[in-house]
């Protein structure tokens, strides 16, 4: 148990250290990703005015896939859903996640469909 608080601990701190920095506006939203055990979901968030301007979560595919390939149709939704919502760029914030896997999967798959990072 003690060892459960101490790695949640860990990831937190190291979640305000990443968003620390990092700060989206209407224009340039905030790219957050999370990944649970199951799925890999996104958000372009405007910190400005508080607001969730578009998500997607791999749970919207109909069939049972891989992780890997739900993180890559989440990036691509993501992409378009920015794409009709006129906005060209945005940051990235990995969360307390490593630049690595599913996260880079997602981040590479929005690139393709257009979106800068």
């Amino acid at each position: 148990m003690k060892h459960r608080k101490l790695l949640n601990k860990i990831r937190m701190r190291r979640k305000k250290r990443v968003r620390a920095v990092i700060y989206g506006t209407a224009e340039c939203p905030r790219l957050s990703v999370f990944r649970s055990n199951r799925f890999t979901y996104a958000q372009l968030i405007d910190d400005e005015n508080q607001k969730t301007l578009a998500a997607a979560f791999s749970g919207e595919l109909e069939k049972k896939t891989k992780k890997s390939n739900g993180a890559e149709h989440v990036g691509k939704t993501i992409a378009e859903k920015a794409k009709t919502l006129g906005i060209k760029k945005a940051v990235f914030d990995r969360g307390a996640y490593k630049y690595h896997g599913r996260v880079k999967i997602l981040v590479e798959a929005a690139r393709a469909s257009g979106l800068k990072i």
